[in-house]
């Protein structure tokens, strides 16, 4: 399967619970980091649920 690079790209300041745990589960604790995942259905759910705040480069 395919991976993809995942950049933190805005703050998760006041940002509802379920999508600072979403970016946890993504390993996204800090701004500008770039964590790399499997393109799974499961990841590229997580990330189309915080897309507002990521970035993802293939």
């Amino acid at each position: 399967m395919a991976t993809i690079k995942v950049k933190q790209t805005k703050s998760r300041i006041n940002c509802p619970k379920d999508q600072k745990r979403t970016l946890d589960a993504l390993g996204l604790k800090k701004m500008n980091q770039v964590v790399e995942h499997e393109a799974s259905p499961a990841i590229l759910g997580m990330v189309n649920k915080v897309k507002h705040l990521v970035s993802v480069v293939e």
